[in-house]
């Protein structure tokens, strides 16, 4: 495959056995559009069959990861139960790309890293953050259940009392305190450099035993358990239609303090 490329608003170039996945839309904190969660699954797919690629590091350009899913389109791309459950769709395939990555994914964050971004994070096997980086998902905020799958990873990530806490609160971490819930792995003044060091370390052991042991613990970290999934849908499903997912999109639009209703 090519060794640099441009696409839209993701870049990714290959140097030293290192992939480097940038989220490339500064001005707007690199929040995610619906073809980027398409194109960011697409890019993961294709690395994944590079077997001269040792490593990839996913970031986002202009001091920030992302601020998340840019809500400014969901009038248009998830205003109604169908375009929720497609969006839905296209989230997980592109953080399920990430994770199935036979390389190790190295997320390094900068800035804000929410919703969204936090979920593209969590799929990556390692978090490096700048000393100065913020995590959160602010889910709540616009009464959004989180799917399913983001929320096996964050609690596989930070066990049960701290994902709740995540969740419940939608407030933002510093990097320090997420490091303590196990939502980072790593805080420097210079991530992106530690990373890179990190990788160049892996690249030294042999690939096949990386990608069976990602392969085995994702597997383990994602189990369903006691989990009715079926039951967890429905109940996103009805929430993607409901008044206050209205509301909180319009208040979004509108730049004012929701009111929800719990209906």
């Amino acid at each position: 495959m090519r060794r640099e490329a441009d696409v839209s608003d993701i870049q990714f170039k290959i140097a030293d056995r290192i992939a480097v996945v940038t989220l490339n839309r500064p001005s707007q904190r690199n929040s995610v559009t619906l073809a980027m969660w398409r194109e960011i699954a697409s890019i993961f797919r294709k690395l994944a069959l590079d077997r001269e690629i040792r490593s990839i590091i996913l970031t986002g350009a202009g001091g920030n990861f992302s601020v998340g899913a840019d809500a400014s389109e969901f009038g248009e791309v998830r205003s109604d139960l169908k375009q929720s459950k497609d969006y839905e769709v296209a989230v997980d395939a592109a953080s399920d790309a990430i994770a199935s990555a036979p390389q190790p994914v190295i997320a390094v964050l900068d800035g804000y890293c929410l919703g969204g971004g936090c979920h593209l994070s969590m799929a990556c096997d390692f978090r490096y953050a700048q000393s100065d980086a913020e995590i959160g998902i602010p889910a709540a905020k616009l009464s959004i259940v989180y799917g399913v799958r983001s929320t096996q990873r964050l609690y596989a990530l930070v066990g049960l009392t701290n994902a709740k806490r995540i969740l419940y609160s939608a407030e933002r971490f510093s990097a320090s305190d997420a490091r303590t819930m196990g939502l980072v792995d790593h805080v420097s003044r210079d991530p992106m450099n530690d990373a890179k060091a990190f990788a160049k370390g892996m690249a030294a052991v042999a690939p096949l035993s990386i990608q069976g042991a990602k392969q085995i613990l994702t597997g383990l970290a994602m189990g369903p358990g006691p989990l009715d999934e079926n039951a967890a849908n429905e109940f996103i499903d009805q929430v993607s239609d409901s008044d206050d997912y209205n509301e909180g999109r319009r208040a979004f639009a509108e730049k004012r303090p929701p009111v929800f209703r719990g209906k």
